[in-house]
């Protein structure tokens, strides 16, 4: 290891994978997901951090890095992970600025352990070896036959937790959710994903019909903007629903303030999107002071590690689409075996390399 390392590099990469098959959920529909990624060097290591969203996250964080990160030390997190953060102050600490940090702050916790000759979930601390997984898709796109493959196939290797969206034709979602119920039978938990589609009133009336078929997760049932309807539907959903949101949280700030509303049952954060492992423990740490469990938003090859060292967290979100790019551009990629990820601590970092010849096809 290199006394002394010093940053002298980092390299953006963006590449726009178009979809297996059409997705949408209760809001928004898509045919491609974008990953923009970043390669920071440093002595003779390489730390690889990325996050999912527009490629002009790419330029952001291509301009904090040459302002921020460039000729400093990469064992100083915390302090490079604050001057980011101030970098942006006047771009707005949300959005594409906060993912451009949260992809290079995830660099910077891959680079130290790698520098360090240890995992990124031995560096962190870890609670557990393992996490649960839920298997996520279902998409409002996917015609019967689709989401039952596809629920079937993730009961066959093991899962045994599943969600599904629903929103996009509340009409539709009663017998959605029971061909599902169908699908992965009694013993298995079933979720359910609105992305804010619903009212208030209109979930309740769903949410009935969704706990008479074991729905024991309603997430964003409402806008997670409107923490008064997000709360007004918790209080009054049937026991043993859940209610989950936290994905679309940049800041603690915005965390707080969902815990303080007594808007959520579990706490959802996005190391992509929340400023990194440093965003993601530091989410963590509050939703721990309120009692609250964590579950980790897409991204599974980042978040095995987080989740680790979280000792309030519930599972992972093993998304297909996440999954299935990862699986495509990382050399050490880990497959869920069982409804569990399992960090390899032999490897130093995150475990991951980056397929670079792979992903030039794709770069946007």
């Amino acid at each position: 290891m290199t006394t002394d390392p010093r940053i002298s590099k980092v390299e953006v990469h963006v590449q726009t994978v178009p979809t297996d098959l059409p997705e949408a959920d209760g809001t928004s529909e898509w045919n491609a997901i974008t990953l923009v990624l970043a390669e920071i060097f440093a002595g003779a290591e390489t730390g690889l951090g990325y996050t999912y969203g527009s490629p002009a996250i790419g330029k952001v964080a291509e301009g904090l890095a040459e302002t921020c990160l460039h000729g400093q030390s990469p064992f100083d997190i915390a302090f490079l992970h604050g001057r980011m953060a101030r970098n942006i102050r006047n771009d707005g600490t949300r959005g594409l600025a906060a993912m451009a940090v949260s992809m290079l702050d995830v660099g910077l916790w891959d680079l130290k352990a790698r520098l360090l000759g240890c995992s990124v979930a031995n560096l962190l601390g870890k609670a557990r070896g393992a996490v649960p997984v839920y298997g996520s898709g279902g998409f409002t796109s996917y015609s019967p036959q689709q989401l039952e493959q596809q629920f079937a196939t993730w009961s066959e290797a093991g899962i045994r937790m599943v969600k599904m969206k629903v929103g996009a034709d509340p009409s539709a979602d009663p017998g959605r959710v029971k061909l599902a119920r169908n699908t992965v039978g009694e013993n298995a938990e079933l979720f359910v994903d609105a992305n804010g589609a619903y009212a208030a009133k209109q979930a309740l009336k769903l949410a009935e019909f969704f706990h008479e078929q074991g729905v024991s997760w309603f997430e964003e049932p409402v806008s997670s903007d409107q923490l008064e309807n997000l709360r007004f539907v918790r209080e009054r959903v049937p026991a043993g629903m859940e209610i989950a949101a936290g994905e679309y949280a940049y800041t603690t700030f915005d965390f707080r303030r969902m815990l303080e509303a007594g808007a959520v049952d579990v706490l959802q954060a996005d190391a992509t999107r929340c400023g990194g492992f440093s965003g993601f423990l530091a989410a963590a740490h509050i939703a721990a002071s309120f009692g609250c469990p964590v579950s980790s938003h897409c991204a599974p090859s980042l978040h095995m590690h987080a989740g680790c060292a979280v000792p309030g967290f519930r599972h992972l979100e093993y998304f297909h689409g996440h999954a299935r790019i990862e699986r495509m551009f990382f050399d050490g990629f880990i497959e869920q075996s069982n409804g569990y990820m399992t960090p390899d601590t032999s490897q130093p970092g995150l475990g991951l390399s980056f397929k670079l010849k792979d992903a030039q096809r794709y770069a946007a």
